[in-house]
């Protein structure tokens, strides 16, 4: 029997619970695939699992909700053994088998094919993140070229990457940090105003543009939604698509008073068919072409992936960590 060396969470806890083991290399039902992986980042939702948050999940599991990689078995379907693909969510890592391994299978639907010469640290870089920015955008926010664009959390990997798509789509780009010291990051990936977030950012915001910003993306929680509302101005949208606090329910939650007037609260939370192929393959090409910026902050191999959570876990580490592996 054919083996892969995966890393397996059999329960909940610290970053030692996940060891490496080897495993069957597994066989595709009938409508699934079998990916090689070469790439995969880590996600918070990666870590609300490891650390006994997330709901629905089954242990022991390989985690892992996105990967990046090849065709290794297409079995019955469409696919090409050798074609890139990358996949997302659907149960992955979750109610089976993530990417932290080296092989993994999904079904077919989730799966994006796409074609690019890009190194594969940043292809594995792109998949969930970019599918959550692009929906947060435009389902989530409806944004428009020339309107501001608030992104509370902005140093997140998800922050940053709503950065480039934000510039992109022609915003001006709000973005928060706590640290003092990564503001300079924050202007160097194109954010117009840094504000260091000291919990009410709301009148430093509304001291640049008094009538409050157009958008705003929420990427830390119920601890700071109610500061992002108030920086919002009236018929604004503000769209919740990130926990980074840890915290996922508002208390005592009663929308008049919670809510300011005519501010329009909505929330995007996307699987891999809310990112169309077109939009991937475009995107892919910008960053080759070096029109966006796109790349993770820290790449590391399987065989690190204890500290890699670990640094995930203290936010120590701005930016996207990416293992490769190959």
């Amino acid at each position: 029997m054919k083996t892969m060396r995966a890393i397996v969470l059999s329960e909940p806890g610290p970053v030692e619970h996940l060891e490496m083991k080897d495993l069957p290399i597994p066989e595709p039902p009938s409508g699934w695939v079998r990916v090689a992986v070469k790439a995969f980042d880590l996600n918070r939702s990666e870590l609300h699992t490891r650390l006994g948050f997330a709901e629905g999940v089954t242990f022991p599991r390989v985690p892992g909700i996105e990967c990046a990689g090849v065709i290794d078995d297409p079995a019955d379907t469409d696919l090409q053994r050798g074609q890139q693909v990358v996949t997302m969510m659907g149960g992955m890592g979750r109610t089976f088998d993530g990417g932290y391994a080296e092989y993994t299978i999904v079904p077919r639907s989730q799966l994006i094919p796409f074609h690019s010469d890009l190194p594969w640290e940043i292809l594995g870089a792109i998949p969930e993140t970019l599918q959550t920015a692009y929906g947060s955008l435009t389902t989530g926010l409806d944004l428009q070229p020339e309107q501001s664009l608030l992104i509370r959390g902005g140093t997140s990997a998800l922050g940053l990457a709503t950065t480039a798509l934000a510039k992109d789509f022609g915003a001006t780009v709000f973005a928060t940090t706590r640290r003092a010291d990564r503001v300079q990051m924050l202007s160097e990936h194109g954010v117009d105003y840094a504000i260091v977030d000291t919990g009410q950012i709301a009148p430093a915001v509304r001291h640049i543009v008094p009538n409050g910003v157009d958008a705003a993306l929420e990427l830390v929680g119920p601890p700071t939604l109610p500061d992002t509302l108030a920086a919002t101005r009236i018929y604004g949208t503000v769209c919740f698509t990130g926990m980074l606090s840890n915290e996922w329910i508002v208390p005592n939650f009663y929308p008049i008073a919670y809510i300011p007037n005519g501010v329009r609260l909505t929330a995007y939370g996307g699987e891999s068919v809310d990112l169309p192929a077109s939009v991937l393959q475009g995107y892919l090409d910008k960053i080759a072409a070096g029109k966006l910026k796109f790349a993770p902050a820290r790449v590391h191999t399987l065989d690190e992936i204890r500290k890699a959570h670990d640094d995930m876990e203290h936010d120590r580490v701005g930016g996207k960590m990416v293992v490769r592996l190959s």
